[in-house]
């Protein structure tokens, strides 16, 4: 599968996931999460999960027009960063294991990874 292809799936299909995990958060686990105090903490987690279900999107429409590896590359980060930041948010939400909370983090530092390089990949392009 080219790299454009692919990331224009993996956006959509975590832009899939984060209206479904969003639902299910928002009416059948809202009496546990508000009873936990992480309602704001899941809300964050899907929020951050469109926003990057949206940039995959970009980098999938961008792998068309420009063909630099630095593409690839903010693409993986974003996707990775999406599984590690929303990922390790959903997990704390739902079982209170707090120490994942010290990886979200670096899923915080994959997504700017992301935008620096999708930053570098246009900047490079001859034409956008």
């Amino acid at each position: 599968m080219d790299t454009q292809k692919f990331f224009l799936i993996a956006g959509a299909v975590l832009g899939g996931l984060g209206v479904a995990v969003g639902a299910f958060g928002a009416h059948a686990l809202r009496p546990t999460l508000e009873a936990a105090g992480r309602l704001d903490t899941f809300e964050t987690a899907v929020k951050y999960q469109f926003y990057h279900a949206f940039a995959l999107l970009v980098v999938g429409l961008l792998a068309q027009r420009i063909g630099s590896p630095l593409l690839s590359y903010a693409g993986y980060a974003f996707l990775a960063g999406t599984l590690v930041f929303s990922g390790s948010l959903y997990v704390l939400c739902l079982t209170g294991v707090r120490w994942l909370g010290a990886i979200t983090p670096l899923g915080g530092v994959l997504m700017i990874a992301g935008w620096a390089l999708l930053a570098w990949a246009a900047a490079k392009a001859v034409s956008v």
